[in-house]
């Protein structure tokens, strides 16, 4: 067959061409430490410009669409792990939190972008058509977030705590108020209908996806219960995401990802070893999912649109900007936050990705709106949408660094301990009633095969032979496990100290309830080391803990980075490991002196 030009209208050789070009964009955005998302997106917006055979954009053709169904998957395989980060026994502790900033977002977010575009856009130039419509709808796109540049920065940074635990529980949520919000408003200022009839379209869409996601996800967890394979978890992970996204695609892009998202929060509470297999399914090839979803999306990004109305360009992106950081730092002070998540939740919020660009669509899709509306919520809401991409990425990995909580992905000692395993405000008159109390919080946020009566009757016989009370207001009850191989723990915290009889005599302020199995003691006795030896050492760790005002602080206190004696690396341990009978044994001569004197 002889060559011809069509060879380079070839849609796997377009492809091939933008997925080179995105790597190699990526990675060298990451020799200059900006993220390699970031880089994608400028090589999208370059590649653009050189309006290549096969993916032109001009003279009223895009031949980008012809790659839509592949963007699609990507955005539906991202909003279904955004789903699955919602394992409602891990969020325990942090729903105040989450609940809070989903409320900021409904409230303050379009109402301070709204009364900002209303009041000064018209007072600037080519603003004359900044008038309310616009405004509330330019306000409404604005709630969006971007889960997948936000959840690909916070892989990229490695990061842990509880900023990054509360930007990923909460990241997919926005995107479903933003598409409530829109789809209220869009049906109260385009169909001249009451706000009762607008409620009902926000209803509709919702009751209809939510069907969708909870259906798929029970074919997916019917089929691998009864005929797929352990190795075809992943390939029915997929299929699921695809089928989600096909039966919600009459509502649009924000069906679909609303479906996807449903089906991730139904299938990680239903069967939470499922996501865990498509995640690792698609581990392998995630470099190239992202890389090119990311380079395609700023090909369809115009900077051109910028000049046009470059003033209402940049107040809508300050706009946005300042409610995005007043609604999280109000948010959360009202839920009590600590001060890394008021100070850096807002800035990490700023990227805006895919929901807003399928809102904007669907205006300028609306017949039921005037051209001008459409053109100026079109031309102003993608160029800001465009400036948002580049900058987006590199504000939330800017608050993961000034947070401290990049690079705290390796395994700690206390990794075992995260909020929904710490507990504040712990009562009880016996040392049974707190064992039992804490066993409660344990079996409900950890997988443990011995039941929870036996559990709690081999701890109770622990401390029986021997106490459990170290001393200084410290108590460890625990129990070896025959089965397992990873070791659970809640710790329960009391300000006004519980009388349990301790040797020294002192109030107890702190118990740390161990599950360790068999193959985890020398963890175990690692664990009782380094608690022992930090609240005989740190007077400041035992005020700042022992006194903490939630699980969040609490979490902060042990994981910060001056407390690397107490919670290290474990490739640290054995370093560690010739200090470890040192310790204890300087511990118990110390107590032995308390007790006699």
């Amino acid at each position: 067959m002889p060559f011809s030009n069509q060879t380079f209208d070839d849609p796997l050789l377009n492809f091939a061409t933008v997925l080179i070009a995105g790597i190699i964009g990526g990675e060298l955005f990451a020799r200059i430490r900006l993220p390699k998302v970031t880089g994608w997106i400028a090589t999208g917006i370059l590649l653009r410009q050189l309006q290549l055979p096969g993916m032109q954009t001009e003279s009223g053709v895009n031949e980008l669409d012809n790659f839509l169904p592949y963007m699609h998957f990507v955005l539906g395989f991202i909003a279904f792990t955004v789903g699955a980060t919602l394992y409602f026994s891990s969020l325990r502790n942090a729903e105040k939190r989450v609940g809070a900033v989903l409320l900021g977002e409904l409230l303050i977010t379009p109402v301070v972008v709204g009364a900002i575009l209303f009041f000064i856009g018209p007072l600037l130039p080519g603003g004359e058509l900044m008038t309310r419509n616009p405004a509330i709808l330019l306000a409404a796109i604005a709630i969006a977030g971007a889960p997948g540049t936000t959840v690909l920065v916070i892989q990229e940074a490695r990061a842990r705590g509880i900023l990054t635990r509360t930007l990923l529980a909460a990241i997919g949520l926005i995107d479903m108020v933003a598409v409530a919000v829109f789809v209220f408003v869009a049906a109260f200022l385009g169909g001249d209908v009451g706000w009762l009839m607008a409620l009902q379209e926000v209803a509709i869409q919702f009751g209809a996806t939510f069907l969708i996601g909870l259906f798929c996800a029970g074919i997916a967890i019917f089929l691998t219960r009864t005929i797929v394979s352990p190795a075809f978890l992943g390939p029915t992970m997929v299929a699921i995401v695809l089928a989600a996204w096909g039966l919600a695609s009459g509502f649009g892009a924000s069906g679909g990802i609303l479906a996807c998202t449903f089906a991730g929060i139904a299938v990680t509470n239903l069967r939470h070893d499922l996501v865990r297999s498509c995640e690792a399914y698609l581990q392998s090839i995630g470099g190239v999912l992202f890389a090119a979803f990311f380079t395609f999306a700023g090909m369809r990004l115009d900077f051109g649109l910028v000049p046009q109305a470059l003033a209402l360009v940049l107040l809508y992106f300050f706009a946005r900007l300042i409610a995005k950081v007043l609604s999280a730092y109000t948010s959360m002070t009202l839920s009590g936050g600590t001060k890394n998540v008021r100070k850096y939740l807002g800035i990490a919020l700023l990227p805006h990705g895919g929901v807003a660009v399928g809102l904007i669509l669907l205006v300028a899709s609306d017949s039921s709106f005037d051209p001008e509306v459409k053109g100026i919520v079109t031309t102003v809401g993608l160029a800001a949408l465009a400036i948002n991409q580049l900058l987006g990425p590199s504000a939330t990995r800017l608050s993961i660094l000034r947070s401290g909580e990049d690079h705290n992905d390796r395994p700690r000692l206390l990794d075992f301990l995260q909020e929904q395993r710490i507990s504040v405000g712990l009562v009880g008159d016996s040392k049974e009633d707190v064992i039992r109390s804490l066993a409660d919080q344990l079996y409900s946020t950890s997988t443990i095969q011995l039941s929870q009566v036996d559990f709690v009757r081999q701890v109770l016989e622990r401390d029986a032979e021997e106490t459990t009370c170290v001393g200084r207001g410290l108590m460890i009850p625990h129990a070896i496990l025959d089965e397992g191989a990873e070791m659970r723990g809640v710790l329960g915290l009391s300000s006004k100290g519980l009388d349990l009889g301790a040797p020294d005599g002192r109030l107890v302020h702190a118990v740390l309830l161990l599950a360790t199995p068999e193959l985890e003691r020398n963890r175990h006795l690692e664990v009782i080391a380094a608690f022992a030896t930090a609240i005989v050492k740190d007077m400041n760790l035992v005020e700042q803990l022992y006194h903490a005002r939630s699980p969040a602080h609490a979490y902060d206190v042990l994981h910060a980075d001056d407390q690397a004696e107490l919670n290290y690396f474990l490739e640290d341990a054995a370093d560690r490991a010739g200090l470890r009978e040192e310790e204890l044994s300087k511990l118990e001569k110390a107590n032995e002196r308390e007790l006699n004197t």
